[in-house]
C-alpha cells in the first residue's frame, strides 16, 4: 500500500464528512420555521435521523408541561439504522431498525410515528426530518412484512436504480408517496430533507413520505415486468393504485446534497496540494464500471507531473451474482485496483457519506497501484472475489477498507482518484 496516498485519502475523507454533517444545515433551515399555535411534534427518519433530531431539539428546545415554551417540541420519535443512535434526546423516543431491508422494528417504529401524528389538529405542526435510508426505516407495509422484505431484496439484487426501487415501494406502503402527510392532516408538516438522490427529486428521497408523487402506476408496473419481480396478486394490484398527487399541508426545505459533498472533497484535496477536478455529482452506473473508468484516468495522467484529484459523486449500482460480502463503494475500489496495478502514484477511494456501504460495517474501500500485488501475496484472486461480489473480504485482507463508523449524515457517495 502507498502509505502517503492512503494518509491523504483519510484526511480528505475526514474533512469531507465533517463539512456535510447536518447540524448547521438543520439549524439554517429552521430560521424561517413558524409552527402553528398548537402542538409541535417531531418525526425524524433515515440514516441521519438522530443527528438531525438532536440539532432540531437543541435549536428549538422542548415545551414545558403547560406548552408555554416558544416553538418547543412536545414529543417526537427518531427512526434510524442500527448502531446510529448516539444517545438520548430530551422528549424524543429513539428507535433503531433494519436497512436496506425493512424489519419488524421498522414497522413498529413507524406505527408509533403514525400514532403520534394522527390525533393532531389543524393548529398543530409536525416537524418532519428526512434523510436517505428512510425508505427501509420508515415503513408501514400494505402487504405482509415478509413479502415486502422479499420484494425489497429482489429490487436490490436485480440492479434497479433508486428511483425505480422507490417507484415500487411507494405503492406498497402506507407512509410513502405522500401518504404520511395525508395521515398527519389537518396538521401542517414542515419537512427538512437531507438529499441522497441525484438531482434532489423530493418525491424519491426516502420514497417521498410528505411529497406529492410524480411517478405513475404505469411506470411501477413496467418496472416490475422489466425486472421480472415475483409479486403476489395483492402486491400487483397495489402497483395499479395511484398515490397522492396533491398535498396542501406541507412545506419542504432541502438542506445538503451530494454536490456539497463533492465540493467539500475538492476543497479538502486542494488544501493538500492537489488540483481538484469535479467530474460529476450525477454518477450513475455499474460500480465496477466506475472503478474501471477512474483507473483509466490514472493511466492517462499519472505521468503528467501534477498532483491531481478527480472527484465523482453519485450512486452506482451492483448486480448481485455472487454470495460474498460488500457494497457498491468497496466494489468501485476493488475494480479500480485492476487498472491501477503497477501505477506507482495513484489511488482510488470511494465511500458512502453515512459511514456504511451496503450490509457491512465499512464506509467504502481504498485501492492503489500495489493492491493487486498485495492480494496476490495473500493468495487472493481479485477477479474471483469481484465475481462473487466479495469486495469486503478482499479489501479487508490488504487494509483497504474505509472504516468511519456511522457519521450522522447521508448525502450519497463520493469517489476520488488521487494522482501524486
Amino acid at each position: 500500500m502507498n502509505k502517503e496516498l492512503r494518509k491523504d485519502a483519510d484526511i480528505i475523507i475526514e474533512r469531507s464528512i465533517k463539512a456535510v454533517l447536518p447540524d448547521e444545515a438543520v439549524k439554517r433551515a429552521l430560521k424561517d420555521f413558524k409552527p402553528g399555535e398548537g402542538k409541535l411534534v417531531l418525526v425524524s427518519a433515515g440514516k441521519a435521523a438522530w443527528q438531525m433530531a438532536a440539532a432540531a431539539v437543541e435549536d428549538l428546545g422542548n415545551q414545558d408541561k403547560n406548552g408555554t415554551t416558544a416553538r418547543g417540541i412536545v414529543g417526537g420519535i427518531v427512526i434510524t439504522k442500527y448502531d446510529h443512535v448516539k444517545g438520548d434526546i430530551p422528549g424524543v423516543e429513539c428507535c433503531e431498525a433494519g436497512h436496506p431491508v425493512p424489519d419488524e422494528n421498522s414497522f413498529s417504529a413507524t406505527k408509533k410515528a403514525l400514532d403520534l401524528v394522527e390525533p393532531l389538529g389543524e393548529k398543530d405542526t409536525v416537524l418532519f426530518l428526512l434523510s436517505g435510508g428512510g425508505s427501509a426505516l420508515f415503513e408501514a407495509p400494505l402487504i405482509p412484512g415478509e413479502e415486502l422484505q422479499d420484494i425489497t431484496k429482489q429490487l436490490l439484487a436485480c440492479g434497479a436504480d433508486i428511483v425505480e426501487i422507490n417507484t415500487i415501494r411507494k405503492r406498497l406502503s402506507g407512509v410513502k408517496g405522500g401518504r404520511f402527510a395525508k395521515a398527519a392532516a389537518p396538521a401542517k408538516v414542515f419537512s427538512i430533507v437531507l438529499s441522497d438522490i441525484l438531482g434532489d427529486p423530493l418525491d424519491m428521497i426516502a420514497s417521498g413520505p410528505a411529497v406529492p408523487d410524480t411517478s405513475t402506476c404505469e411506470q411501477a408496473l413496467e418496472i416490475a415486468d422489466r425486472y421480472g419481480l415475483k409479486l403476489s396478486d395483492k402486491a400487483r394490484n397495489l402497483l395499479a393504485q395511484e398515490t397522492p398527487k396533491e398535498l396542501d399541508n406541507v412545506t419542504t426545505v432541502i438542506t445538503g446534497s451530494v454536490r456539497e459533498l463533492c465540493t467539500a472533497a475538492a476543497r479538502a484535496a486542494g488544501e493538500l496540494g492537489y488540483e481538484p477536478i469535479v467530474l460529476t455529482d450525477m454518477l450513475s452506473c455499474e460500480a465496477r464500471d466506475a472503478g474501471s473508468f477512474l483507473s483509466s484516468i490514472a493511466i492517462t495522467h499519472h505521468k503528467d507531473g501534477r498532483k491531481l484529484a478527480y472527484i465523482a459523486g453519485g450512486e452506482t449500482v451492483v448486480h448481485l451474482k455472487g454470495t460474498g460480502k460488500g457494497g457498491r463503494n468497496q466494489e468501485i475500489a476493488l475494480s479500480a485496483a485492476i487498472g491501477l496495478s503497477g501505477v506507482p502514484n495513484a489511488a482510488v477511494f470511494s465511500l458512502g457519506s453515512d459511514g456504511t456501504d451496503g450490509p457491512t460495517d465499512a464506509a467504502g474501500g481504498y485501492a492503489d497501484g500495489e493492491t493487486v500485488t498485495d492480494l496476490k501475496n495473500k493468495s487472493i484472486d481479485i477477479h474471483s472475489y469481484l465475481d462473487n461480489n466479495d469486495a469486503y473480504n478482499a479489501l479487508k485482507a490488504v487494509d483497504g477498507l474505509i472504516m468511519t463508523g456511522p457519521t450522522g449524515t447521508n448525502v450519497n457517495d463520493v469517489a476520488v482518484l488521487l494522482i501524486s
